[in-house]
């Protein structure tokens, strides 16, 4: 579920799946949500055309993939739409590039307003890059000459947390089914579960819940992870 300025503080979910540590914790700080618990993670990769025009397979890190986009002006395609993975691409681009405010004026960098699965498919029409997180990427059919470029960054971590949206704000909030499927996520059950899930045979999810009784501790993102 996409963390969006207006969805989850109108109270329109009692539980929420997400994947954007500084809007989780802002989220909770403004008291709207409350029991955030960390619980599995997989990772982001940069994926493109296969003949590789920005030279992304020579890249040192994820800054430098993104300086090598920009630097020959290849096709960059965004989201766009305020979910987590763009948040995550718009902290690599300001880590890039100094003019990242003026993003959108390139002609090469695309914000299309979409989900992961539309911007693949425009990524492949367009022969351009795109960030996406891999389980999309195992899941997404229809790849055609696009091709993971570039991926093992530790800063393309990609943890996953649940929320309970806050009771106090909103009181239809189901406190009671939202507590017992928190607890079940973080359990050694629902622990298991994340762990077991294949797609097309590939563990692409993490289960990290570190305590099973419903009261994880976040593990530290790796060092300088904007």
């Amino acid at each position: 579920m996409l963390l969006t300025v207006d969805f989850p503080t109108r109270g329109d979910a009692d539980v929420l799946f997400v994947h954007h540590e500084k809007s989780e914790l802002n989220f909770v700080k403004n008291g709207f949500g409350v029991r955030r618990h960390e619980v599995m993670y997989n990772d982001f990769v940069i994926v493109g055309p296969n003949s590789d025009p920005a030279d992304l397979q020579t890249a040192e890190n994820v800054v430098s993939a993104y300086q090598k986009i920009s630097a020959t002006k290849s096709t960059f395609v965004s989201r766009g739409d305020d979910s987590g993975t763009h948040k995550k691409s718009l902290e690599f681009w300001r880590r890039a590039i100094t003019n990242q405010v003026n993003l959108n004026e390139n002609r090469w960098y695309r914000e299309v307003g979409a989900g992961m699965g539309a911007t693949l498919n425009i990524t492949r029409e367009m022969k351009g890059y795109t960030l996406t997180d891999r389980a999309t990427w195992e899941a997404f059919q229809n790849k055609g000459s696009l091709a993971i470029l570039f991926e093992g960054d530790p800063w393309m971590r990609n943890p996953y947390s649940i929320i309970m949206v806050n009771q106090t704000r909103h009181k239809h909030i189901k406190v009671n089914l939202a507590s017992v499927f928190i607890k079940w996520v973080v359990s050694s059950e629902g622990q298991r579960a994340i762990n077991s899930f294949r797609i097309n045979g590939t563990q692409t999810f993490f289960a990290n819940a570190e305590d099973i009784g419903g009261a994880s501790t976040l593990n530290p993102a790796p060092e300088g992870q904007p």
